[in-house]
């Protein structure tokens, strides 16, 4: 092999490692705050809410969970984790408040604490799902601050983007979901594409990751049959020359 020659195939070679180390850095940022994968964002509808629980804070192991429900909800079930103990807060309103269908309330759930069992591996992520009714009307962002409490240390998720702020340049954002109308698609609003209601799918990684994922792996793959054509060419030229 000329020099020309091998200069090229570790230029592209080091294009390709280039690429795949760019993207191995998305797919890291990507996972690296609490977001939420909604089953559905219908209005008026009920919806099951997967938040996704990543890293701890910095190395150290997660202990403790605590959602901030907005104030358009006035309730949610929380699905049981074997790895935690989950407990509901509630709260006293300064005045009864009317629902829709006539009867009034005097208190609302405020949080949802999920306390681990033992401190989640911050190499590892779990999934916590939360049932809610959705507000009637569609065009609101509903936010859900989340305090992240680690062995040391602690994250509060709970930044919400002022108008016209993008979301994603946020360091800790909150949580959120997006009501949409009948019909309409979900919002990004820092969480994922629609994925399976299913909680164990919910542990996998989000839509967006998949997809980065896949086009990783077919850099990687074409970088391999690139790499093979060309040494298989140069071993056709080396036999012609014998």
């Amino acid at each position: 092999m000329n020099k020309s020659s091998l200069r090229r195939a570790l230029s592209a070679t080091g294009i390709a490692g280039g690429t795949a180390a760019l993207m191995m850095a998305g797919l890291a940022g990507a996972s690296a705050h609490v977001s939420i994968n909604p089953d559905k964002t219908t209005a008026n509808s009920y919806a099951l809410l997967t938040f996704g629980v990543p890293h701890g804070c910095d190395t150290s192991g997660t202990t403790k969970l605590t959602i901030n429900l907005p104030e358009e909800l006035t309730d949610a079930t929380p699905t049981v984790n074997p790895n935690w103990t989950v407990e509901k807060v509630t709260q006293t309103l300064p005045e009864p408040k009317k629902l829709a269908d006539g009867t009034s309330i005097t208190k609302r759930t405020s949080q949802i604490v999920y306390t681990a069992k033992a401190p989640l591996d911050p190499h590892l992520r779990d999934a916590l799902v939360l049932s809610v009714k959705l507000p009637d009307t569609a065009g609101k962002t509903l936010y859900f601050p989340t305090l992240q409490n680690c062995e040391q240390g602690q994250t509060n998720w709970a930044e919400i983007p002022k108008d016209g702020q993008d979301p994603h340049s946020l360091k800790a954002p909150a949580p959120s979901v997006a009501v949409t109308a009948p019909g309409a698609a979900a919002g990004d609003g820092h969480m994922a594409a629609s994925i399976s209601t299913e909680q164990a799918a919910s542990v996998t990684d989000d839509g967006s990751q998949a997809r980065s994922w896949a086009g990783l792996i077919a850099g990687v793959a074409g970088l391999g049959l690139g790499g093979a054509a060309f040494f298989r060419s140069r071993s056709a030229k080396a036999s012609v020359s014998k």
